[in-house]
């Protein structure tokens, strides 16, 4: 069984910051990505950012420049910094977790967390 556990949303005026923070516990195969996700009332689930076990760097244009992602591998942990906060980047984040074992592609994902930006 893998956890994610993610932490660090809230309330921000544009142009804050915020730093996100997910925890996987559990089999976890060392050779994995793990990534945010977001989901906006009525908008379809997409990527924000991503990084793989050796540290290679994916992320939306539309964050590009002011989020970033970076990972403790020792602790099966990722993070966001999330700066200069937009009102549309207000959504629900999902931390996620993907590697491929002996049982194939594994998916996982977090709770998700509430990032609110105000105007």
């Amino acid at each position: 069984q893998v956890q994610l556990v993610e932490s660090g949303g809230g309330l921000v005026q544009a142009g804050g910051s915020l730093r996100l923070s997910c925890a996987a516990s559990g089999s976890i195969f060392s050779f994995n990505t793990m990534g945010w996700y977001r989901q906006a009332p009525g908008k379809q689930r997409e990527l924000v950012a991503t990084i793989t076990s050796g540290s290679m760097t994916n992320y939306a244009d539309s964050v590009k420049g002011r989020f970033t992602i970076s990972r403790d591998n020792a602790k099966n942990t990722v993070y966001l910094q999330m700066n200069s906060l937009k009102p549309e980047d207000t959504a629900v984040y999902y931390c996620n977790l993907f590697f491929t074992n002996w049982l194939g592609n594994r998916d996982y994902w977090g709770q998700g967390t509430q990032v609110t930006v105000s105007s």
